[in-house]
């Protein structure tokens, strides 16, 4: 009855109750903006702290700073955001959470093999799992996509990645889509020496909704990579055997070459250095018996010239 009293004769909602919505998302993005300032200010100090432990320095922020480590001012957070949002019916209903601060993480390395060896052991998306903790399982759906399980904080989150650009001992870009949130990554191979490779990773994560902001600003996402990209430094530095990597190329999300094709021109340039490496020409081997010749006739006439020298005394 009191909805009916709201409506107007041919169904449409009242001013009354169109300012009131109007209100409810106002406050809602007020709400959203207030909890992004929080988040930035919990994320310098999240930073003051980091650095105050590398360097053995005073830990900043007394009190306060032990109720961030405990993990009480994100739930005070969270709590807030959803007590003003419960209050404000939902808040702004249709309001997207993603489009916010992306975080950049980049981070370089070197490995003591070849870069070739390097590249190729990237290439095999699938054994991830097998020595990184934040990678539960990879799925190549064929030569530019593949779906990542990956382990963010306490949850699984799905991604869908596509290879954007790819050329062999070089570098990989590509992009990631997800529930959760959008990725941009490369990671570039560089020979320091013939058996020590450079391995520069860059990667812009856009988180999409709240838990994921938050876990953006604890920097959740960028210590797992962290950790991840060690252990595949040392999952590449310890193999027992060489592997055979994905030797195609790739343009604009389009194979350009397969992998097969590449095999086949690596071969071809090999048989090309294998036939560059011929013996001498026939002069060549007719000069060097030509001396030779010279020098034995000479012995010779050594010989016979003591001789005569002999019988003469």
């Amino acid at each position: 009855m009191a909805k009916a009293d709201r409506d107007s004769g041919n169904g449409e909602a009242s001013g009354l109750d169109m300012l009131r919505d109007e209100f409810v998302d106002y406050l809602g993005a007020q709400v959203e903006h207030l909890a992004d300032k929080a988040g930035d200010r919990l994320a310098d100090l999240t930073d003051q702290l980091l650095d105050a432990a590398d360097g053995g320095g005073p830990l900043p922020g007394g009190g306060i700073l032990k109720t961030i480590v405990s993990g009480k001012a994100k739930g005070i957070k969270d709590s807030v955001l959803g007590k003003a949002k419960d209050a404000l019916g939902g808040g702004g209903g249709g309001r997207k959470s993603g489009g916010g601060k992306s975080m950049n993480i980049v981070e370089v390395m070197d490995v003591g093999v070849p870069r070739r060896t390097a590249y190729d052991h990237w290439t095999q998306y699938e054994e991830f799992s097998t020595f990184t903790k934040g990678v539960r399982s990879v799925s190549k759906n064929d030569e530019t996509t593949s779906d990542w399980k990956l382990k963010v904080g306490p949850s699984t989150r799905g991604w869908k990645a596509t290879v954007q650009e790819q050329v062999p001992d070089e570098r990989i870009i590509w992009t990631s889509e997800g529930a959760k949130g959008t990725t941009r990554g490369c990671v570039s191979f560089h020979e320091v020496t013939p058996d020590l490779t450079r391995i520069v990773l860059v990667v812009e994560y856009y988180p999409s909704g709240f838990f994921e902001k938050t876990g953006n600003i604890w920097r959740a996402q960028g210590r797992r990579l962290r950790l991840d990209f060690k252990h595949f430094q040392r999952h590449v530095s310890f193999a027992d055997e060489e592997v055979e990597g994905w030797r195609g190329e790739i343009r604009d999300g389009e194979v350009v070459r397969s992998h097969e094709e590449a095999l086949e021109e690596e071969e071809a340039e090999y048989d090309e250095e294998a036939e560059g490496e011929e013996p001498p020409d026939e002069e060549a081997r007719d000069d060097e018996e030509a001396r030779d010749d010279e020098e034995g006739d000479e012995e010779e006439y050594e010989d016979e010239y003591e001789d005569e020298y002999e019988d003469a005394k």
